[in-house]
């Protein structure tokens, strides 16, 4: 096996904390990830309820190739352990008129689709792809996984970034194109799968649109929780030491430098390099001394603006649904007025929006013969609302069962399975999530780039985050492109120690 480059230890075992650890174990180093939960994955735990299965985390699988690039590292191939099968809808749309849109990989079948809403919008829908390639090739290709620790790195890129107009919102690019009220709302909902309100995510996101046509949209066989599994061995196999049912409660430091980590009940693992998987502010409020606590940021605590939080609900059913598809987006009577509500005004409203994942529509092993499995995602406001989810919990999940059953779920109420649900409140006593926030600090121009948390530390020069508060951003391909980013800089800090310990060869 590889020989040590020195120790890391990685603070959550996350995506992020898990493509950080096998690119450093890839690059020699002696691995320690360290997780406060019974298994790795972070967000995408599996619950187990009767006979049915939940993946409780992210179920949307895009640029497949960064999942590639971890076996890769170490001579195997993805594919040889996990599956994962083309989706076909990518989305299904139901509105609040009973009108159903079908968002599908092939741009002939998603114009058919567009043409029944609105003959006109096939041709703004071809100039929304076109704005979105030529984000996505500065976006995702020249920045996503590039560090953004020098404001010099943010000032260069300005010029691109006005020519991309990223001073405007997402909402703002797909109604520049896009003029049905409904394809607007389908069109612009992508943010809200990192944590941003459309109306106020910096359009660099509109990105997402280019990259699924790039590469697509999958499912894993076996889900989330299966990959996860299958990470896990592969960690496993190459020497990766994993930690679990461990609470790290402080980040110790010497002179200025990380020299490892300290659990709850006292336990020093000692590193020469520290990664953070872990909500940059909860590490940087409850991990550090006082006075590392800060930052370089722009705008303080009380002005940083956080993701949504979430209201995960979870059910079987006795009877299958064959008509829905696997991804469903049940969107209410109300859209930008919803999400104000929600990210704005930070209040609980009477209706809402939901996203419905129905993983058996793909893989029938997530629930018993003749069963279904949902999971449905509700966005509702953080924790920075006055909300009491002991009360709010149950009042919310019957509405959400009634309202699916008197639409695309008939019946619902009647042949639901062990139903259970997440709130905010988890999402902060599991995850250390600062507000019970879904996707950490909110995805807007002010916190993106330079302006979102370094992934090294402006003063430890060796603590590094990869994580969905860092940049480039939540979601998978943002917290796998994360760990990318801290690798580079690892790779640079290690030329600087060669270069100053290097001999001096007299001429």
């Amino acid at each position: 096996m590889l020989e040590p480059n020195g120790k890391v230890v990685v603070i959550g075992a996350g995506f992020g904390g898990i493509a950080s650890a096998l690119r450093m174990r890839a690059r020699g180093y002696d691995v320690t990830l360290i997780d406060r939960l019974s298994a790795i994955g972070g967000r995408a735990q599996v619950f187990e309820r009767s006979g049915f299965r939940h993946d409780a985390g992210p179920t949307v699988i895009t640029a497949p190739f960064l999942f590639d690039e971890l076996f890769a590292l170490f001579g195997e191939k993805r594919e040889d352990h996990v599956e994962f099968r083309a989706l076909d809808p990518w989305y299904r749309f139901y509105f609040h008129t009973g009108e159903q849109f079908d968002y599908r990989p092939s741009i002939e079948d998603t114009n058919d689709e567009i043409r029944r809403f609105s003959p006109d919008d096939v041709a703004g829908y071809a100039k929304l792809l076109g704005a979105s390639k030529a984000i996505f090739e500065i976006g995702f290709e020249k920045l996503a996984d590039k560090p953004f620790s020098r404001f010099t790195s943010m000032l260069a890129q300005i010029p691109s970034l006005l020519k991309l107009q990223s001073y405007f919102s997402v909402a703002g690019i797909v109604n520049k194109y896009i003029k049905h009220p409904l394809l607007r709302q389908a069109f612009s909902i992508h943010p809200l799968l990192v944590g941003g309100n459309p109306f106020s995510t910096t359009s660099i996101y509109a990105l997402i649109h280019y990259l699924e046509r790039r590469w697509g949209v999958f499912f894993a066989m076996g889900g989330t929780g299966r990959l996860v599994a299958e990470l896990d061995a592969l960690m496993r196999r190459v020497g990766v030491n994993i930690v679990l049912n461990t609470d790290i409660t402080s980040i110790d430091l010497i002179d200025g430098r990380a020299i490892g980590a300290t659990t709850a009940d006292g336990t020093h693992f000692a590193a020469d390099r520290v990664i953070c998987n872990g909500d940059p502010p909860t590490v940087y409020s409850q991990m550090l001394p006082a006075k590392n606590a800060g930052r370089k940021r722009l705008m303080p605590e009380s002005m940083t603006q956080y993701s949504m939080g979430l209201f995960v609900l979870f059910f079987g059913t006795r009877k299958t649904y064959d008509d829905i598809a696997h991804h469903t987006i049940w969107m209410g009577p109300r859209y930008k007025e919803l999400l104000a509500d929600i990210f704005d005004r930070k209040i609980l409203a009477d209706d809402f929006s939901l996203y419905l994942h129905r993983p058996t529509a793909t893989d029938k092993s997530f629930a018993p013969e003749g069963c279904d499995s949902f999971y449905v995602l509700c966005p509702v406001p953080n924790l920075r609302a006055d909300i009491d989810w002991n009360v709010t919990g149950p009042d919310l999940q019957k509405r959400i069962i009634r309202a699916l059953s008197e639409t695309n779920l008939p019946d619902l109420e009647n042949v639901i399975s062990d139903p259970f649900y997440m709130t905010p409140e988890d999402f902060k006593n599991d995850y250390r999530s600062m507000h019970g926030a879904g996707f950490s600090i909110a995805p807007i121009f002010m916190q993106s780039a330079w302006f979102r948390f370094h992934n090294r530390d402006p003063h430890i020069p060796n603590l590094y985050f990869a994580a969905a508060g860092a940049h480039p951003g939540a979601g998978i391909p943002g917290v796998l492109c994360s760990a990318k980013v801290v690798e580079h800089l690892v790779a640079e800090d290690e030329d600087k120690q060669t270069v100053a310990t290097a001999p001096i060869v007299a001429l």
